[in-house]
């Protein structure tokens, strides 16, 4: 009788040893997805203005440079997005550029804003006092758009079209490099003088008989491998007045 009542206590001891084994689950947390943080791009207004040098004759729509600028500026600019504008058209002079941003009426809240014009002021024979007299004038009106800040106005040099096959076919090549030089000196002197960046890509362009794949089709303008290599000097000013 003791060994049964043994057994039946040690049966029941295991039992329960059991059941308190059955009832502590543990319980497993499932792990915690982690919401990524996105931080809104930082957007940036770029205006473009000129002639058939910054609309991109010849050229596709990607390969102008403002769209390069534009390209390397959000590629080398963490999180950043650049809203592009363009006043330019072929065969345009400082005349009709000045008729045409008053016709736009853009805003005055730019970042950053390019000017290259003048070449078809010298092509049309112009008379040089009408650059002296509207270049100014037109960096003025690129400064009051640059949020009055002329420090991000960045101007271009015009580019010499007597180094491709249409500029060599003309009477004179050698007349055209000097007036280009007249205009490009008058500009950068006025940089100077008045604190705005001037860059100067004109060397560029005078590679254009020695280098043809720097001309476009039509044997005039600058080709997207010409323009890129304005971009690669234009780049670190314009990248340094956006991340100032």
């Amino acid at each position: 009788m003791k060994m049964i009542t043994a057994i039946t206590v040690l049966f029941f001891h295991f039992f329960c040893a059991s059941c308190s084994n059955d009832s502590d689950v543990v319980a497993v947390q499932k792990p915690v997805m982690q919401v990524p943080v996105v931080t809104p791009a930082v957007s940036y207004k770029y205006l473009a203005l000129g002639d058939s040098y910054t609309i991109g004759e010849s050229v596709c729509e990607s390969c102008r440079f403002p769209e390069q600028l534009k390209t390397q500026l959000q590629s080398s600019i963490a999180n950043s997005a650049i809203n592009l504008k363009i006043i330019a058209r072929t065969g345009w002079t400082t005349t009709n550029l000045k008729a045409a941003i008053i016709s736009e009426n853009p805003t005055s809240d730019y970042d950053l804003v390019t000017l290259l014009i003048g070449v078809n002021n010298q092509y049309q024979s112009k008379p040089f006092s009408l650059y002296e007299q509207e270049f100014p004038e037109l960096a003025n009106k690129a400064i009051a758009l640059a949020k009055g800040d002329k420090s991000r106005v960045i101007v271009v040099s015009i580019p010499d079209y007597a180094y491709t096959r249409f500029g060599q076919s003309t009477p004179s090549p050698s007349a055209i490099s000097l007036q280009i030089d007249q205009y490009n000196l008058f500009a950068k002197n006025y940089c100077i003088q008045n604190n705005i960046e001037f860059v100067d890509i004109t060397d560029i362009t005078r590679e254009g008989l020695n280098q043809p794949l720097l001309v476009a089709t039509d044997g005039l303008h600058p080709s997207e491998l010409a323009y890129s290599r304005f971009v690669e000097r234009l780049l670190p000013k314009a990248k340094a007045v956006l991340i100032r």
